[in-house]
């Protein structure tokens, strides 16, 4: 197959764009002519007609911290949480998992125990620095905080695992 010679359009076009970017370094040569700018379509008349549609602003929930009393959740169940007569139906353990790969698996949990209804779960982190210390900012991520109602330690000595309230499924 013979090899072709030479620049393409588009590969004029660019090296033209590139090209005025540059000073000259050679008296008497000049910059080449700007490409001539994309024709505009005109807008379908059918769309023209058509209302702006109204978009409504939904604003996010606030941020929850670990052990704190979140907006939205009554004394008795955040009571029955904290002291764990609200049981963790699932658990994931982070244990030798990459901050990438754990923050996945959280996501992918917590996406997969909502959808099943679950209340309450358990993600053990253990007492490394890292993991422990970016699991509250991966749950209050926009993707995941909605599903979300409360985090908290099972126990105040035990900082490598976070319960998680999730929210009602509604139907």
């Amino acid at each position: 197959m013979a090899r072709r010679r030479g620049l393409t359009p588009e590969d004029m076009e660019l090296w033209a764009a590139y090209s005025r970017t540059l000073t000259r370094l050679m008296p008497g040569k000049s910059k080449p002519p700007a490409p001539p700018a994309p024709p505009v379509p005109a807008p379908s008349p059918v769309l023209a007609e058509m209302p702006p549609i109204p978009v409504k602003r939904v604003a996010a929930p606030a941020a929850l911290g670990v052990n704190a009393t979140p907006a939205g959740v009554d004394k008795s169940t955040w009571g029955k949480f904290r002291a764990q007569k609200i049981r963790a139906e699932a658990k994931l353990d982070l244990h030798g998992h990459t901050a990438a790969k754990a923050h996945r698996e959280v996501t992918r949990f917590v996406e997969m125990a909502h959808a099943a209804g679950l209340r309450c779960v358990e993600i053990v982190t253990g007492n490394g620095e890292i993991l422990a210390r970016e699991l509250p900012h991966w749950l209050n991520t926009p993707s995941l905080r909605p599903l979300i109602l409360g985090l908290a330690h099972p126990h105040a000595r035990n900082a490598g695992a976070i319960r998680v309230l999730l929210r009602r499924r509604r139907a």
